[in-house]
């Protein structure tokens, strides 16, 4: 066994692609997108999205097609979209499938079930969602998973998290 000083998988500077590394230096905000109850949920960790405010307003996510939760999204089904804060680092790790969660996802932190699928109970906000009556189509390598606003609630003054350079970081 090699123990090395830099990170073993990371391409040479040369090799980097620029478009990956400029995204990687723009902060997003994380979320978990849920959808289901019961055994049928499924969650993905979603830093790649945008809130559009408007008539309707819209909330709309880049989704991995070979996730759980791309496999439950249909047209017109109901999303819960819960922003995530700087204690839910761990959780973040989970739902991006990057840190083990025995018993399964949903086992870590405390859920509740809405109308529009499981919320984290204390995440800093959250919105409820009914995706759009289209297909999701591509945009780059996701799904572009475009959903009408019908529900938010915001927490109180929480110190949030950022997605930058591949790492959670809190915002405060």
């Amino acid at each position: 066994m090699t123990i090395h000083t830099e990170h073993p998988f990371l391409p040479a500077d040369g090799d980097r692609d620029p478009l990956r590394r400029f995204r990687g230096r723009t902060p997003s905000p994380v979320s978990v997108w849920a959808a289901g109850e019961g055994r049928g949920r499924a969650g993905l960790t979603l830093s790649s999205f945008l809130v559009a405010d408007g008539d309707p307003s819209l909330v709309l996510g880049l989704v991995d097609e070979d996730s759980d939760l791309a496999d439950v999204l249909e047209p017109g089904a109901p999303v819960a979209v819960s922003l995530l804060a700087a204690p839910h680092r761990n959780l973040a790790e989970v739902f991006a499938g990057q840190a083990p969660a025995p018993g399964g996802t949903f086992t870590v932190g405390g859920w509740e079930q809405t109308t529009w699928g499981p919320v984290l109970a204390d995440a800093s906000g959250w919105i409820g969602a009914r995706l759009v009556d289209t297909a999701p189509r591509h945009a780059g390598w996701a799904l572009l998973v475009e959903a009408v606003v019908e529900h938010v609630e915001v927490a109180g003054d929480v110190t949030g998290l950022a997605h930058v350079r591949g790492r959670y970081r809190d915002l405060d």
